[in-house]
């Protein structure tokens, strides 16, 4: 017998008046998945360390194997597992890539996050890095391990515009200084950028964004939108809410944007981006703003 984080344990219950059992195998003990392995049981959401018997078998959830595809334990199926079929490794699932969003939003490790949610950090490595269907009592867990919801990690929300939390009972909003500033601002991520467009109306567009000695930069097209920033004087806007405590923060950036046209300047942005702007197409055009002015505003708890 041989399982993968992930899969579940099935036990089928020979004996007259005993129920069928089934769990989702959370941890591995050796790394050729030979028994025993701890399982969080669906029936009790209690985790326990199990050397499966005669009547259990392993229902491989795996991709690439049909869901329900039962491989029984026994000698008659000992040489089929020993040589598994090869395949191409997988990516990780959308469950799994939001998981390490949010926690590397978090500072945590997998390990500590894996603590919190009263999980292997294997099978939490697994989760980030393959495709997977972990159960909701696993969700819920990770969900308050990371200050976060469910829904939020299924996005179910993602269509919904943010902020249709209710307002905390007692507020606090307060100025954020200019240091706590460029550490929200951090390295990179998806700001707003608002301009006076070609057609002479104001407009507001997201945009994939570094930050680079200081200043904020982030790549376009010409022709585009955002390119209207170039010679004038722009506002750019960061900002992050936790829907599930109804507070958040943002930042904003006032100064003259420009065009950066040093050849190695370009090549270095270029080179170092953390990410590739996310609506795709030739954008080479590297738009610099400096900061001539930094604010932000922070809402928490009163006593927080």
């Amino acid at each position: 017998m041989r399982a993968h984080l992930g899969d579940q344990l099935v036990i089928e219950r020979t004996t007259t008046g005993a129920a069928k059992r089934d769990g989702e195998i959370v941890g591995l003990h050796h790394e050729d998945g030979t028994p025993p392995y701890d399982v969080r049981w669906s029936d009790t959401d209690e985790v326990t360390l199990v050397f499966p018997g005669p009547d259990a078998h392993i229902r491989h959830l795996e991709p690439g194997r049909p869901v329900g595809t039962d491989a029984p334990s026994g000698p008659d199926t000992a040489e089929a597992e020993a040589v598994p079929p090869k395949a191409p490794a997988p990516g990780p699932g959308d469950i799994g890539r939001r998981v390490a969003v949010e926690r590397h939003r978090q500072r945590l490790s997998r390990e500590e996050t894996a603590r919190r949610a009263g999980i292997s950090p294997g099978y939490l490595e697994y989760l980030e890095e393959r495709p997977g269907d972990p159960s909701l009592a696993t969700l819920i867990r990770l969900a308050d391990a990371l200050g976060t919801t469910v829904t939020t990690l299924r996005g179910g929300g993602m269509d919904l515009p943010p902020g249709q939390g209710h307002a905390l009972l007692h507020p606090r909003l307060r100025d954020i200084g200019p240091e706590e500033c460029r550490t929200l601002l951090s390295t990179h991520g998806v700001g707003r950028v608002a301009v006076t467009a070609s057609d002479g109306r104001p407009a507001v567009v997201p945009v994939n964004y570094e930050v680079v000695d200081d200043a904020i930069v982030f790549r376009t097209a010409p022709d585009s939108t955002p390119a209207a920033a170039v010679g004038s004087e722009v506002a750019f806007e960061v900002d992050h809410m936790d829907e599930a405590l109804s507070q958040g923060w943002s930042v904003l950036v006032v100064g003259p944007a420009s065009v950066v046209t040093d050849p190695d300047t370009v090549r270095r942005l270029t080179d170092h981006a953390h990410t590739t702007p996310w609506p795709g197409g030739e954008r080479a055009m590297w738009v610099s703003i400096r900061p001539a002015h930094l604010t932000g505003r922070r809402i928490t708890p009163a006593d927080g």
